[in-house]
């Protein structure tokens, strides 16, 4: 009989991958905690914990981790307070929690992943005109372990873009997803990192045999033709194109509304948006075959009655091709759907678990009732577990490149996929 050793017990207990989450609402933070765990259970040690927390709790979150790493083990802990969270109960049941006080944890152990985990200042970044090693350097972060990277921001945190921007330039082939936590009274941070609550940034490593695929669900759908930019300063555009006919942003729009329905024009009112065609790349590897370049949504923050022309919240130039946006809850129900269930076509490995991080603007004010991207998740991959939360801005990939988004709900996709060059 072969010698028995306590430590191949452990190893093969976890071997396989697993992901344990618990969902609670209990209205204090100590019985939140209490309850997660009872839910959890005391087991052997995670490769990774997800702790996402309510502002409802923002007093008390110093005390959140020590209290959380006295009854459960991980190798890395991270999170984030969020308006509200997306959490799995232990009888597999998901959920948003909305404007209340709610704790959602998830324990990942996760066989063959390479997983890194920092805390960073974004007082003083490098230089985007620098090299990416100067980036990879000040991170910390091992390029050649990194397929993918969750990335939290604290509100607070200055050169927000110029961040995302550094990061997908010292790590190009690192799927990004993320978000800006939520802003509270207390005199702390908003994010979780190992034991402390901290500023800045926080951003787990994924790599080894895991990675995580986006989705990117920006929830509008396009009115009017896509017209060309013929002039613009800096992120005022003044004149638009459609074939040979030229005319102000307004005088365009306005041709677009004459071919509206009545509620079509009210939603007009309050919910118009400006896509910004990326052309570099499709949003998903799995677009469909032929279509176009994949719009970035962007709000649209002022016109100017006197000469025709519209600010968007971002920089564009001329010849770039733009559209009129609408949100509205059916748009976002059929652009989510058909990117969650294009993520599953065609992959040998289903996911394992479902990050997601949603605008503040979505949940029921968008789709008029409770758990509205959870639902549409779950009916696509049904037993998926999920965990995530509300956040002041969502980050995720658009055609190629990672941006700072709004009223979106960006997903990861965890999975296993060994690369093809392993041993």
């Amino acid at each position: 009989m072969a010698p028995f050793s306590p430590l191949d017990w452990i190893r093969s207990a976890t071997s396989s991958p697993s992901c344990r989450s618990a969902l609670s609402t209990r209205p204090s933070m100590e019985e939140a905690v209490r309850d997660v765990v009872s839910q959890l259970g005391r087991r052997g040690e995670a490769d990774l914990a997800l702790v996402f927390a309510s502002t409802g709790y923002a007093s008390d979150l110093p005390r959140l981790l020590p209290l959380l790493r006295r009854e459960l083990r991980s190798r890395h802990w991270l999170g984030a307070a969020g308006g509200g969270v997306v959490g799995t109960r232990a009888d597999g049941s998901a959920a948003e929690i909305e404007q209340a006080p709610s704790l959602s944890v998830t324990l990942l152990n996760l066989p063959g992943a390479d997983i890194e985990t920092v805390a960073l200042s974004t007082a003083k970044l490098p230089d985007l005109d620098g090299s990416a090693q100067r980036w990879q350097d000040w991170s910390g972060l091992n390029p050649d372990q990194c397929r993918s990277q969750i990335l939290l921001i604290d509100p607070t945190s200055s050169n927000i873009n110029d961040l995302i921007s550094g990061m997908d330039y010292a790590f190009p082939a690192a799927e990004k997803i993320g978000g800006i936590a939520c802003t509270h009274n207390a005199p702390h941070g908003s994010l979780l990192f190992d034991d402390r609550v901290v500023t800045g940034a926080v951003i787990c490593s994924i790599g080894g045999d895991w990675r995580l695929d986006s989705v990117v669900a920006q929830g509008c759908r396009p009115i009017g033709p896509v017209f060309s930019i013929e002039q613009v300063q800096r992120n005022v555009v003044l004149e638009l194109s459609d074939g040979e006919r030229r005319d102000t942003p307004v005088a365009c729009l306005q041709r677009i509304l004459a071919d509206l329905t009545e509620v079509e024009r009210e939603q007009v009112r309050h919910s118009l948006f400006l896509g910004i065609e990326r052309r570099n790349l499709q949003l998903t590897p799995n677009s469909l075959e032929g279509d176009g370049g994949a719009f970035l949504v962007r709000n649209l923050i002022g016109v100017d009655p006197n000469n025709g022309a519209v600010a968007v919240a971002d920089r564009v130039r001329p010849g770039m091709n733009v559209q009129f946006q609408l949100r509205e809850a059916d748009a976002s129900r059929h652009e989510a759907l058909h990117l969650l269930r294009s993520s599953i076509e065609g992959t040998e490995s289903a996911p394992v678990f479902g990050l997601l991080m949603a605008c503040l603007g979505r949940g029921q004010g968008l789709f008029g009732q409770p758990d509205g991207d959870v639902t549409l998740a779950r009916s696509v991959m049904p037993n998926l577990p999920m965990a995530g939360a509300f956040c002041n801005g969502e980050i995720g990939p658009v055609a190629g490149s990672t941006h700072l988004h709004g009223y979106t709900a960006c997903w990861g996709l965890l999975r296993q996929d060994p690369p093809s060059n392993a041993d």
